[in-house]
């Protein structure tokens, strides 16, 4: 499945999902995949510390369990334009990627490749065959980027995937400020913006789970928003309900069917497992839910 289309809103229709999992997890706890529903996108990521036969790996398999893989393409991790090149085609070639996710990364040391937009100058993802390109979105902001910084690469990308045979979306950073994220949806539509929108989503966690995370992605303002409305020790400790971040944007859909908002790509800082089960209560994975008694035993 290249794309999962979003039906038209109603009261009922929840907005459906992709997830994502480390090279090490798709080769190495193989359990993990009985848990998500065949076509959905899994995005592959690529955090510096797994080799390149692994990804290629990671995403053959993926693919051929019936699943979309869609690798992230870290832009500062290669150390030159010749190891991206080399990627890409195996990642094409070998394990038929047709999908990525193009961002900048991060890396102690940057090659010469320093952001998504230079990956997509490369011209290598048409040459390719790939037919999908996620690019990134930063509800938050992002560290060290001014707000007219981050308008103008996005206006560069639309101008790429003007002349590009890919259909471009993006896929944002994870928050917990609903409202920060509504407002933000609105000034990429005062931007000009023409990419659907996959809304990033911290998925069912311990709420110290989250703390880690959040100090890694810099969305720490965020992060301020919720322990301010949790309000007590107890709901510190009782964990994250992702529901008060995507009922705003299925609320938001209905006044607006037109939005660019396409589906939720959730972050399974909990587990895999704890993911799958939120996500196939509330409608957003539609299939035979497996038995997760065994969820400890095969937990992220």
């Amino acid at each position: 499945m290249n794309e999962i289309t979003r039906p038209p809103p109603s009261a009922s229709t929840p907005l459906p999902a992709s997830t994502e999992m480390s090279p090490h997890q798709v080769m190495e706890k193989p359990e993990l995949l009985n848990l998500i529903p065949a076509g959905t996108r899994v995005y592959v990521t690529d955090l510096g510390n797994a080799p390149e036969n692994q990804i290629v790996s990671a995403a053959s398999r993926l693919a051929d369990r019936g699943f979309t893989a869609v690798p992230h393409m870290a832009a500062r991790r290669y150390p030159s334009l010749e190891a991206f090149e080399t990627r890409i085609k195996r990642l094409a070639l070998e394990a038929g990627v047709r999908d990525v996710l193009a961002i900048a990364g991060e890396a102690e040391t940057s090659g010469p490749l320093t952001s998504s937009v230079m990956l997509l100058e490369t011209g290598l993802f048409d040459q390719l065959g790939i037919r999908t390109i996620g690019v990134a979105g930063h509800p938050d902001g992002a560290p060290e980027i001014s707000p007219e910084a981050l308008r103008s690469f996005l206006m560069r990308k639309h101008e790429l995937a003007e002349g590009s045979d890919a259909a471009f979306h993006i896929v944002t950073q994870f928050g917990f400020d609903p409202v920060r994220l509504n407002l933000w949806l609105d000034q990429l539509t005062a931007w000009g913006n023409q990419f659907p929108v996959h809304v990033g989503i911290a998925g069912p966690a311990k709420m110290a789970t989250l703390v880690k995370y959040a100090a890694f992605a810099g969305v720490q303002n965020s992060l301020k928003f919720l322990k301010k409305r949790g309000g007590s020790v107890v709901s510190m400790l009782a964990g994250y309900d992702p529901d008060c971040m995507v009922q705003p944007l299925e609320a938001r859909l209905l006044r607006e069917p037109d939005a660019e908002l396409s589906q939720i790509h959730v972050y399974p800082f909990g587990g895999i497992a704890k993911t799958s089960e939120w996500l196939a209560a509330r409608g957003s994975w539609t299939f035979n839910q497996p038995d997760t008694s065994q969820s400890q035993e095969i937990a992220q």
